[in-house]
């Protein structure tokens, strides 16, 4: 078993919005990852297999190497039928908030779900969320949004109505966020649910070949061009910054998801600890970051300050608005600032 982290109060108020809900909306992220779509995925099924109908809207378009799952294709972009989305999200009886803890993470669908007359529901792992919805679920000290979606309906006691397909979405979310299962999963309830996710006929093996053997040749040339043109070691730091510009992308024919993953390879560097990746957006002014470390450096404190970011300890983003060489350089002045917490995290990782 596993421990009971979201108060039964709680519980009880999401199965009362859940039993009185005609029309459901789940709404996640800008540019969703695994995390954001899996657990979207993973409680779109058990809703709909509860006989209520449901709608999954994204602000933008996800990676390609998540469309496999069961429901992808309903998935509706708001990019693309921004009406469409309104209408529903106006309708709406019943709103669930995955994997994002303030409404400026999902864009214009913000201001819409803020709009809404509808209950609201947050379950996300990010810390400090906004107070603006009816429930509030939020553990950072969670390794993934999904493992909160699968405790959700566990806990209401659903659990012999999970269907495959849910099982399906909510490992995969689970995988893409812990690397895997390479860092930020040390716990063993995690396993304990992997194991009841395997009960209901997922195919691990099967679920991680979807996920990371199906990129493109392009990708990976791009990648090459990364790993040995745009990048720089700061050796005394433990650190390496990478990064591509829109030409590096268009040269490669770069689509969305072909650069998920990016920031974890420098940490694969014997003596590197902290990584940071700068990827110039391909519609807009702004520098999208993504940053990585290992052991106790903060890299959510280093995105806070220096890019207006945030997230967890060992993972987290930012934005930049202007030239990439701009926020290179802002990057290495903020570095400096970091030297004593990055040498002494290195030199503490060593000794291990």
């Amino acid at each position: 078993m596993f421990s009971k982290i979201i108060a039964q109060e709680k519980i009880n108020k999401v199965e009362d919005l859940i039993d009185k809900a005609e029309k459901v909306v789940i709404v996640t992220h800008v540019s969703p990852d695994g995390d954001a779509i899996g657990s979207s995925l993973g409680l779109y099924h058990y809703l709909q297999d509860s006989g209520i109908e449901t709608t999954i809207i994204v602000p933008n378009e996800f990676p390609y190497f998540l469309k496999w799952m069961s429901g992808a294709k309903d998935v509706l972009i708001y990019e693309k039928y921004a009406d469409f989305a309104a209408k529903l999200i106006e309708e709406a009886d019943l709103i669930f908030c995955l994997d994002f803890n303030v409404l400026s993470r999902i864009k214009r669908v913000g201001e819409l779900v803020k709009e809404s007359k509808a209950k609201k529901v947050l379950v996300d792992h990010h810390p400090d969320p906004d107070a603006f919805c009816d429930v509030t679920i939020s553990h950072p000290e969670i390794s993934s949004t999904c493992e909160l979606v699968f405790r959700l309906i566990c806990r209401m006691g659903d659990f012999e109505h999970m269907s495959k397909a849910s099982a399906e979405a909510i490992y995969t979310g689970m995988m893409t966020d812990t690397g895997a299962f390479t860092y930020n999963s040390n716990s063993p309830e995690i396993y304990y649910i992997i194991g009841q996710l395997l009960l209901k006929g997922i195919d691990k093996d099967y679920i991680y070949s979807k996920v990371y053997h199906s990129y493109t040749p392009d990708r990976f040339r791009l990648m090459g061009l990364m790993l040995s043109e745009r990048m720089k070691i700061y050796e005394e730091y433990g650190t390496a910054l990478i990064w591509l510009d829109k030409k590096d992308q268009d040269r490669f024919h770069s689509q969305k998801g072909d650069t998920e993953g990016f920031a974890n390879l420098p940490l694969n560097i014997s003596g590197i600890t902290f990584s940071v990746f700068l990827r110039q957006d391909q519609e807009k002014d702004m520098i999208k970051i993504s940053l990585r470390s290992q052991g106790t450096f903060p890299c959510n404190t280093f995105a806070a300050q220096c890019f207006n970011g945030g997230g967890h300890l060992n993972a987290s983003g930012g934005e930049y608005y202007g030239p990439l060489s701009d926020a290179i350089d802002l990057f290495e002045k903020t570095l400096d600032e970091y030297a004593e917490l990055l040498i002494n995290n290195k030199n503490n990782l060593d000794k291990k």
